[in-house]
Formats: structure tokens, C-alpha cells, sequence
């Protein structure tokens, strides 16, 4: 580490201290430490975390209190240190000197999977075909974060199976690498008294908890009794001042009742500090296209979300619909890849051809391998940024890119083609066009297009 990096280290950590010395009377003259260090990185984001600051009318005002009374305070100074010093003033620098050296792309999280072991079954998850037989090694998942932060990446996101299967080894990489932020999408169920104690411990572990709305949908797809054991978990972590959020899919079953107002305040009442929306993905070979949303019920999330995280203090990220504030597709290695158990590096969790698996290959090298480099070439999909991705929105440059690249299928268990899998989407696509092209005309340039 660099002296400049020590040095922001520093004043991070001595602004956190002042901070709880006070923190209605610091706040104030932390932003404008913040304000001045920064320059002019990130200033719209710097001027909605003043307004939030400083309005008590703002929906986030009561939220960044939370943050700072309701949080761990040894847990909440490791991941401000880890997530804004490390993951972006010092990472991301990293990260486009290295764009630039080997034009291609680099990073800003690296998604894994650990297992594809899970302890549940859940309907329509394309993870549960995987089987429980595939591991990565604890050596191996180590070497990734190792070359990961070499190339500026410090943010970790483990997905699964279940990675709380391996949380032991989990532990242990959150102590070695405690530079880095860890956050885990899991199901909740494995969470105890002891690992949340470890969690307490490391500071530098987050968990994304799934839900599909409330008890009764939670435990029709996965399991009688779920609900309950994620509503322990949550219990745990409050008891503990964790902090923590929730995944949902939205499909067209279910959009109506997950994007509510009523959905939405059940989870600031149970202490979530964010919440990922996640558009139903008709992947794999026993996927069903019927749960994809119809263009109306897409337009419907996508102004219910915007609503929702404006006028209540939860922060809500819509992985399809908020693809204009990222520039469009963020697979490929753009701002993020995915490595199953299996070692094969994908450009997306939802995407599953490549020609690079990290046990042959270094990262760097996978990063530069055809399928990617492809991504890297052809990015973004689309000018508009509400049809951003290549298999749903865009199905026939999926088609090309993998034909070009000749990449495989990555699925061990049930190897998917890329026209089967494209094929569920060539309709969507078509039907989105239209929808998506009118919100596109008018979003951030007109008042028109209220759903």
C-alpha cells in the first residue's frame, strides 16, 4: 500500500472517531471534510448524502442515523474503510490503470461460488441443478481474492448453492483478507449464534438474505418453515448490530406483492438496510419463460422501486431496471464476472458459456480470453440502457458472442445450448422493445411515462 493510501486510511478512520464522538453536530463537518478531499469524484452522490444529512423531510435522514446508532461502530468503521477507501478511491484507480494497460475489462467485483451445495430445494432456482458435488477449494478462492486485489478489486460477493455451507472457510477469508467486503447472497437459514458472533468479529461480512415476500410465499418456494428460520437469523444479527439486506426475485407471479408498499415497510420494520431486486432470468434447461414479467408488470417494478427508495429510508437497487446509472450491461468483467464451483468463469451469474475456467488459467487471462473480450468489444448492448443485456433484452448478440468466441456451456449438470436458452427470450425481448424504448425517451427528459 501506497503512502497516499495510508494517508486516506488514516483520515478515515480519525473522521470515524470524531464522528462518534458527536454525531448530530459531526455529521455536518464530516461532509464537508468529505466534500473537500474528494474534489470532484462523486460529487452528485456527495450532494444526495449532504441532503439526506441535513434534511430531516429527507427519507434517508433517519436512515444514515440508523446507520450510525443502530450499526456496530468497530463494524461500521471496517466497511466504510474497506468499501469507500479500499473497493473505490483506491481500487478503482487500480482498476483503469489496468483497463488501460491491457484493454480489457477489469472488475469492481468478483461474484463466486463456493459450493453448489445447498441445504434447500427451491422452485425454479437454476443453482439447485448444479447438484452438491462441486467445491471450490479454500487455496483456490484465496489465489482469486489474492489476484483479484492486484488488479484494484476489493469487493467479494459469494453466491451459491448456499455459500453459508462453507461459512468456516468463509471466516477465515474474511480474516485474511480484511482489506476486502464480503457480501453473501444466502437463504438465512444457516445463520447462528456462533456465526453471527464471527461476523461481529471479522466486520467485514455482510449478508444479502432471500425472501419472496411474506410466510406463506417464502415457504411455498422454499420450504415450509423457512420464513421462520430467516426471521431468527434477522433477529440475531439486530441482537448483534449487524448490518444486512435482502434479495428478492421479481417474476410475473409475484412482482405485484414484492414491490408493494406493504412488502417494503415489512422490511424497514425488520431492520434491512438495502434490498437487490432481481428480474426473473429464464436460465437453464427446466427454466419456465411463463415467470418471465410482461412488459407492463416490468414498466410497473420500475416505477414502484423508483418511488419506493425516494420516499422511504431503504435502499432499494433494481438489477435490470437501474442499468443507465452503470453504463448499461456490467457483465463480462465490465464492473463484474462470476466463477461457479466448478471454476468456470462466466461473464454473468445469469450467463453461463465461457472458454476460461481460473484452475488453468490466471484472472487476468480469463479476463482476456474470447468470450470476455467479446463483452469488452461490444459494450453496451444497447444505446438505450432499459434493454441492457445480451441474452434478455438482446438475444441474438448473446447468440453471436458465443458462436464467435466459441465458448461452452459452463452448466456441469445440465449443459444448456445458447439457442435454447435465447429462445426463451427472442419474444420478451420484442415485447420490451416498444415498453422500454418510451421509458427510455422520456426518462430524466420529460415528465411524461408515470406508471
Amino acid at each position: 500500500m501506497g503512502f497516499n493510501d495510508t494517508l486516506k486510511k488514516f483520515g478515515i478512520e480519525h473522521a470515524m472517531n470524531y464522528l462518534y464522538k458527536d454525531p448530530e453536530k459531526n455529521l455536518r463537518t464530516i461532509m464537508d471534510w468529505a466534500d473537500r478531499f474528494a474534489g470532484d469524484e462523486f460529487a452528485v452522490q456527495r450532494g444526495m448524502i449532504r441532503a439526506a444529512i441535513e434534511d430531516p423531510a429527507n427519507p434517508y435522514y433517519s436512515y444514515i442515523r440508523r446507520l450510525i446508532t443502530d450499526v456496530d461502530p468497530k463494524v461500521m468503521k471496517t466497511l466504510v474503510t474497506n468499501f469507500f477507501i479500499n473497493a473505490n478511491l483506491i481500487g478503482w484507480p487500480k482498476q483503469e490503470k489496468f483497463r488501460q494497460e491491457y484493454d480489457c475489462n477489469i472488475p469492481w467485483a468478483i461474484l463466486l461460488d463456493p459450493t453448489s451445495a445447498c441445504n434447500l430445494h427451491c422452485t425454479g432456482c437454476w443453482a439447485a441443478e448444479y447438484g452438491n458435488k462441486l467445491n471450490l477449494t479454500f487455496e483456490e478462492i484465496d489465489s482469486i481474492i489474492q489476484q483479484g486485489k492486484q488488479l484494484g478489486v476489493y469487493m467479494y460477493i459469494y453466491t451459491g448453492g448456499e455459500p453459508l455451507v462453507r461459512k468456516s472457510d468463509l471466516v477465515l477469508l474474511c480474516e485474511k483478507h480484511d482489506d476486502c467486503v464480503f457480501l453473501a447472497f444466502t437463504n438465512g437459514t444457516l445463520i447462528d449464534e456462533k456465526f453471527a458472533d464471527e461476523m461481529l468479529r471479522v466486520g467485514n461480512f455482510i449478508p444479502a438474505i432471500s425472501l419472496e415476500g411474506d410466510e406463506a410465499a417464502t415457504d411455498s418456494r422454499r420450504g415450509t418453515g423457512t420464513y421462520q428460520k430467516v426471521m431468527r437469523a434477522m433477529s440475531l444479527l439486530r441482537e448483534r448490530k449487524l448490518p444486512y439486506g435482502i434479495s428478492s426475485c421479481y417474476t410475473s407471479q409475484n412482482y405485484d406483492s414484492i414491490t408493494s408498499d406493504e412488502y417494503y415497510d415489512s422490511l424497514i420494520r425488520m431492520g434491512a438496510y438495502f434490498i437487490w431486486y432481481f428480474h426473473y432470468m429464464p436460465v437453464g434447461n427446466d427454466a419456465v419463460p411463463e415467470l418471465l414479467p410482461t412488459p407492463e408488470q416490468r414498466r410497473a417494478v420500475y416505477h414502484r422501486v423508483r418511488r419506493l427508495r425516494a420516499e422511504k429510508p431503504l435502499f432499494a437497487m433494481d438489477f435490470q431496471n437501474d442499468a443507465e446509472y452503470v453504463g448499461g450491461c456490467i457483465a463480462g468483467g465490465f464492473r463484474y464476472l462470476h466463477i461457479n464451483a466448478n471454476g468456470d468463469v462466466d461473464p454473468c451469474v445469469f450467463v453461463h458459456y465461457s472458454n476460461a475456467n481460473i484452475r488453468e488459467m490466471s484472472l487476468l487471462d480469463c479476463l482476456r480470453s474470447p468470450i470476455f473480450m467479446a463483452y469488452h468489444r461490444n459494450q453496451p448492448f444497447n444505446d438505450n440502457m432499459l434493454r441492457p443485456c445480451p441474452m434478455l433484452e438482446n438475444p441474438e448478440k448473446l447468440r453471436r458472442m458465443v458462436a464467435e468466441s466459441g465458448a461452452y456451456s459452463t452448466d456441469p449438470m445440465s449443459p444448456e445450448s445458447v439457442e435454447h436458452l435465447c429462445a426463451k427470450c427472442d419474444a420478451y425481448a420484442e415485447n420490451w422493445k416498444a415498453e422500454a424504448d418510451k421509458l427510455w425517451a422520456c426518462s430524466g427528459h420529460c415528465g411524461g411515462c408515470q406508471g
